[in-house]
């Protein structure tokens, strides 16, 4: 097998990064399958050399020594081998403009009219620039950047100990699509302005007292200033070049070395390090949660919501200041091989003076990231006794490719931790099976393929179309089931790629019944993971690191036909959700691939799953949801969010703005609770609140309608 040319049906969840393993990134794609790889060679044998920070301070940066190769490289890629086969034109490069100065300066602050109408000269010229592997053009922009950075902190530092009119009545333009840059320093000031009184009125709102609201905001934009400085020539590359692929579509980007460690890492679900969560917080590194049983945990000492402050290698090494340093370069520094010591300076919640820990750094295995089960005990049977419902709660769809091709017995497998469950469950006799799919982002699609034939005997899991038009059907070739028992999926919108293949396939078939959100994400296209460093030394056998791309090169179809692209998959039982009407499905993302159909693969459904019986099973759900307090709560939750949705701009007078904030907080809190489960934070097993026990009241209506059509009834007229 080769390694360089590795398929993916990506996912969406954000990630947060993991102490020597994981940095951030715009979507967490994980590892599919390995096809033959692509050749690819550069114009002439590139040499590798270590990339250079960006200067910090005065002087204009520097490309990186192999920016040319790996650009020549990714235009030829995008050019010869995405699905839409779209060439990088002019068009193209007025796309690639926009996202590029949308990615620098998102809210529109910082730049003004007069420079973009200053590089709009050469907005054109980028397809022919990138062709010759010219990334110029990339630290020109930043150039500039950095300069209206370094002009806008004292202007902001004024604001900020400026006195505020609280009860005028102005606005702040909040839709990003409504802004535009300013055309004078005179209306930058105001903008900013206006944007450091929201800055207050939110520390107004979180009754943070107004010294240390002010020591905040202070604190804030001086790490930002100082981090956009820190930026290093892989960083800057990757923004430029994903500002590119994200113009053929939204899950085409471009990944520097540092991210394609943290993806690989990501799909081991092991590293070496000290276990801990982190997060960059107004310039200081801030432990979001430490991993069960890693080291950090059993030293005991670290607490969620210390500040580490300084980072030093063994028992006598020299710490180095980490404040206001950028947060990957403070994971390169904590990172390290298991045995050896790392040394943290950090300032404990609630202190003011710092302590040093010496940790031991060990392997960390992710387990919360892994599929984990527990039997449940909910409504009752006619002869009183209880239905034992088997939960398999699975975050992602993942597979360890390394421990794959090297021929390890044991590798990491969904399928296989699935399968140990799904036998346990069958010894503790459970009347049904729940695959809990929430919040999960996709993943290995020859595990989706796999997962679903533990469920279905043999026959078509998906269809997927190649750029050439040609569709070729996907089976589950592996005779029996692992479970034959009734089976419900729980989904949502944050539910995507090879969960909604899982989804679709299981509908298509009538094998189980789909609950959840209106629909899951709608991402249908499948991606290839490609390393540049592999490609471009294919004569050497230790290739540097270059980075990857990850390149849609497919997309994928129900056994029905259907495209789960911008669709997804409805629900056979909509449970009411405010992530339903959250703007995070794929049709909301730019430059979406569009849906379409292909011809229904042969296959033949199960009929565990009738028309009749989820019409009945929905009138039964929503009868009880209306007369469910805490639905009700939601529902007023929902209606004020979408009102506040639709508003472009918010009041900066303060008791208008007091009540949108609250009107928007629950959407936001909701929103955020969402991202940080999907990112393999500490979680239960089943999380029993209203929304989950309404799913297994469905489900209990399910087992009674399976029992026949007085079970059915009994149902229509018993609660659980």
């Amino acid at each position: 097998m080769n390694d360089t040319n590795v398929v993916m049906a990506g996912g969406v969840a954000g990630m947060v990064c993991w102490v020597s393993t994981r940095g951030r990134w715009p979507l967490a794609a994980v590892v599919l399958a390995v096809l033959s790889g692509v050749a690819c060679t550069a114009e002439e044998p590139p040499r590798p050399v270590a990339p250079p920070a960006i200067a910090t301070g005065s002087g204009s940066p520097q490309p990186g020594p192999n920016d040319r190769h790996i650009a020549v490289a990714v235009r030829r890629h995008l050019e010869r081998e995405h699905f839409l086969r779209q060439p990088i034109d002019d068009g193209m490069a007025r796309r690639w403009f926009d996202a590029f100065f949308e990615a620098l300066d998102p809210m529109k602050v910082y730049f003004l009219q007069s420079d973009i109408d200053g590089f709009m000269a050469k907005r054109d010229s980028l397809d022919d620039l990138v062709k010759r592997g010219d990334v110029t053009f990339a630290y020109e922009v930043l150039g500039r950047f950095l300069q209206r950075v370094d002009q806008r902190l004292p202007l902001v530092e004024r604001l900020i100990d400026t006195s505020h009119d609280f009860t005028k009545e102005e606005s702040l333009v909040v839709d990003r699509e409504a802004t535009q840059w300013a055309k004078s320093e005179a209306e930058a000031e105001d903008i900013w302005r206006r944007r450091i009184k929201y800055d207050l009125l939110v520390q107004k709102m979180e009754e943070t007292p107004l010294e240390e609201a002010k020591d905040k905001l202070h604190r804030r934009y001086r790490s930002f200033a100082k981090r956009m400085h820190q930026m290093t020539a892989d960083e800057l590359l990757e923004t430029y070049l994903s500002s590119l692929t994200s113009s053929f579509d939204p899950h085409t980007s471009f990944m520097s070395p540092g991210t394609l460690e943290n993806f690989e890492i990501q799909m081991r679900l092991e590293l070496d390090g000290i276990g801990a969560q982190l997060k960059s917080e107004d310039g200081y590194t801030t432990i979001v949660e430490l991993t069960p049983g890693g080291a950090a945990e059993r030293d005991g000492r670290l607490k969620a919501k210390d500040r580490v402050v300084g980072v030093g290698q063994g028992t006598v090494g020299e710490i180095v200041d980490t404040v206001d340093m950028n947060l990957n370069e403070v994971v390169k520094l904590i990172r390290g091989k298991r045995g050896t010591i790392v040394r943290l300076k950090v300032v404990p919640v609630g202190e003011t003076a710092p302590k040093i820990y010496d940790v031991t750094r060990d392997k960390i295995e992710l387990k919360d990231a892994e599929a984990r089960g527990e039997v449940i005990e909910h409504g009752q049977k006619a002869d009183g006794s209880p239905y034992r419902i088997g939960v398999i709660n699975l975050p992602s769809f993942y597979m360890d490719m390394a421990g794959a091709q090297q021929g390890q017995a044991e590798y990491k497998s969904t399928t296989r931790d699935c399968r140990r469950l799904l036998d346990n469950f069958r010894k503790e006799q459970v009347d049904c099976v729940v695959l809990d799919l929430r919040n999960n982002g996709g993943g290995s699609l020859p595990e989706a393929i796999k997962l679903t034939g533990l469920f279905i005997d043999r026959g078509p899991v998906v269809q997927i179309k190649d750029a050439d038009q040609q569709v070729r059907p996907y089976d589950d070739v592996d005779p029996g089931v692992a479970w034959d028992g009734p089976l419900v999926v729980l989904a949502n919108k944050f539910s995507a790629s090879a969960s909604e293949i899982l989804a679709g396939a299981i509908q298509d078939y009538r094998r189980g019944l789909i609950v959840g959100d209106d629909a899951t994400h709608g991402k249908g296209t499948v991606q290839s993971l490609l390393d540049l460093g592999r490609q471009l030394f294919q004569r050497f056998d230790n290739a540097p690191s270059l980075g990857a791309i990850k390149i849609t090169m497919q997309q994928f179809y129900r056994p029905s036909g259907a495209s789960t692209q911008l669709e997804g998959v409805k629900s056979d039982v909509t449970l009411p959700s405010i992530t339903t009407h959250l703007p995070v499905g794929e049709s909301d993302l730019d430059h979406a691939i569009a849906f379409d159909r292909v011809a229904a693969a042969r296959f033949q459904p199960e009929g565990r799953v009738t028309d009749g019986v989820v019409a009945m099973l929905q009138k039964m759900s929503a009868d009880r949801v209306t007369k469910n307090e805490k639905f009700g709560e939601l529902a007023e939750d929902i209606a004020r969010y979408k009102k506040r949705k639709d508003e472009k701009t918010i009041s900066l007078a303060e008791s208008e703005f007091s009540k949108q904030w609250n009107e928007g907080k629950a959407a936001e809190e909701e929103e955020e609770k969402r991202l940080e489960e999907s990112e393999f934070s500490k979680r239960p097993i089943v999380k029993q609140d209203y929304y989950f026990d309404e799913a297994m009241n469905v489900t209990v209506d399910y087992l009674r309608a399976l029992s026949g059509a007085g079970g059915l009834a009994e149902a229509a007229q018993t609660t659980p």
